[in-house]
């Protein structure tokens, strides 16, 4: 059951085109229009599309920068969905998922959005600002919101060659999912794109090509088993078209929303001769000190 606050309408610029995602893998280039100035595509690693610090950090927003993050976008339902700072719902409670895995999420009454965002974050340690980015990426649900888009937040269980899987639709079923997933790549890293060499396609289409990618961390694999393709020169070089028929934008938007909304994605937290469990590599933070029996 979803619940909705009295929608009040944020004028939208006119010069602002919207991004739209077509399932999991693929997405039109629109919304680059509004952040290519901003974060040129030329810095656009594909080996490092952000530092596991950047990725794993669920500190990096509480629920009270989330909500005012939301309140600062400029908003535009394409029907009579509400905008994401004033969406809430109903959360069903998930079992803790094991050691390493998401902790438990204990379900509530209309819970707001940023709420949501920021309990899945701590949940499964995934930084906020990953979620929100993904819900841009996917489904523009925070400039663009739509019933269809909040169905389908983030783009999970969304093949590239099929209509969602009903199973996960809904907001918190999709950021929970999503979440989840992340960590699930990260606990369980043997799959098709990993850290080291992989060639990672252009577009789902085989005979646009390939390239080979050095994936340097467990995010930007991550990120990769999620939207397994890479933009091509033409997609890199002018983001807001839709560039060639081989083009796609996901990972791209992902990295240019990033690196707009939040800074450089690739930073770290921490020096690099620090112990590696302070920048979160791999996902996996420094374990907490034991206190002397005495203290």
């Amino acid at each position: 059951m979803k619940f909705f606050a009295t929608r009040r309408r944020l004028a939208a610029l006119a010069a602002i085109v919207v991004l739209v995602a077509l399932g999991a893998g693929l997405a039109l280039p629109g919304a680059a229009r509004q952040i290519e100035a901003a974060a040129k595509p030329a810095g656009f690693n594909p080996g490092l599309i952000i530092s596991d610090y950047n990725f794993y950090n669920p500190e990096a927003m509480n629920e009270l920068d989330v909500q005012a993050f939301l309140e600062s976008r400029e908003c535009s339902p394409s029907d009579d969905s509400p905008c994401l700072w004033e969406y809430r719902e109903t959360t069903a409670s998930q079992p803790a998922q094991g050691a390493g895995h998401c902790a438990a999420y204990r379900g509530d009454r209309a819970e707001r959005a940023s709420r949501i965002i920021v309990k899945v974050a701590h949940a499964c340690t995934i930084s906020p600002r990953v979620l929100l980015v993904l819900l841009q990426k996917e489904q523009s649900l925070l400039t663009r919101p739509s019933a269809s888009g909040y169905l389908r937040a983030t783009g999970y269980g969304c093949p590239d060659s099929a209509d969602c899987d009903k199973t996960y639709f809904g907001f918190f079923n999709q950021i929970y999912h999503a979440a989840w997933q992340f960590r699930q790549y990260s606990e369980h890293p043997d799959r098709a794109f990993m850290v080291g060499r992989a060639d990672v396609q252009f577009n789902p289409d085989a005979s646009c090509g390939a390239s080979s990618v050095r994936i340097r961390n467990q995010a930007t694999a991550n990120l990769y088993n999620y939207t397994p393709y890479q933009p091509n020169g033409a997609a890199r070089k002018h983001p807001s078209t839709d560039g060639d028929g081989c083009s796609t934008h996901g990972n791209l938007n992902f990295w240019l929303f990033y690196n707009r909304w939040f800074g450089s994605s690739a930073a770290d937290g921490y020096p690099a001769f620090f112990d590696p469990c302070l920048n979160l590599t791999g996902g996996r933070p420094c374990p907490a000190p034991k206190l002397l029996p005495w203290l």
